[in-house]
């Protein structure tokens, strides 16, 4: 039964995110902040994909200890592509709000993301195996539960000032997401039934790529106007 609501669940998770994200590329004006929406959604469905799809054979075949490798790598990858995501994000807020300056900001962003990429791709990880150390797990996570915070404050900020309708929720999904998530990262190795958590963590990604969604159906409804 789990593997069949999990493959489902996350069919239907990556056909959406990734299908929603081409179009948002494909359709959109070249500079337009709905490419960059386009460009996020791919590269979070994309990443994904490099862990759903090994979990999904594994569930479906000898299990997870024996795909152990392809499961690990799923994971590395996965946690490069959310950071990519979060810097995306980044500057979304920067061209939906008009921030020309805020040169620091941008600098801890980067400082943030690279330091949490260097982390990810340490030997003391062991992403090969078949547990992961919780040290580094939490160790990884630092910078980028950093990188959050930010996300949530800049876009709580912006969103109240300009009163935007569209993003006016972007900082409580992305708070959500990581409230289902560092939970997974503390806990679910001693209790497996934690990693349910990423069930609703995911929804909240969605719901972010369903935010730009909307500013491109308005945009497009704009132009055919």
């Amino acid at each position: 039964m789990q593997a069949i609501m999990e493959t489902i669940f996350d069919i239907a998770y990556l056909a959406t995110v990734l299908t929603l994200g081409i179009r948002m590329i494909v359709k959109s004006d070249k500079g337009a902040l709905t490419r960059k929406f386009g460009v996020m959604a791919t590269v979070l469905g994309g990443g994904d994909a490099f862990h759903l799809v090994p979990r999904a054979i594994a569930l479906w075949t000898s299990g997870m200890e024996a795909n152990a490798v392809a499961l690990g790598i799923g994971k590395l990858v996965t946690s490069i592509t959310m950071t990519a995501f979060y810097v995306i994000l980044y500057y979304i807020w920067r061209v939906r709000y008009g921030v020309e300056d805020r040169k620091r900001l941008t600098v801890t962003i980067w400082i943030l993301a690279g330091l949490r990429v260097a982390l990810c791709l340490l030997p003391q990880n062991r992403w090969l195996s078949g547990q992961q150390p919780l040290l580094f797990g939490v160790l990884r996570n630092i910078p980028f539960a950093v990188m959050g915070i930010i996300i949530i404050m800049i876009f709580a900020a912006e969103a109240a000032e300009t009163n935007d309708r569209i993003f006016r929720n972007m900082w409580l999904a992305v708070s959500l997401s990581f409230a289902f998530y560092i939970p997974v990262v503390l806990f679910a190795a001693s209790f497996p039934w934690v990693g349910a958590l990423m069930i609703p963590k995911t929804l909240a990604y969605v719901w972010i790529v369903l935010m730009g969604w909307r500013l491109f159906r308005q945009e497009r409804g704009r132009i055919k106007a």
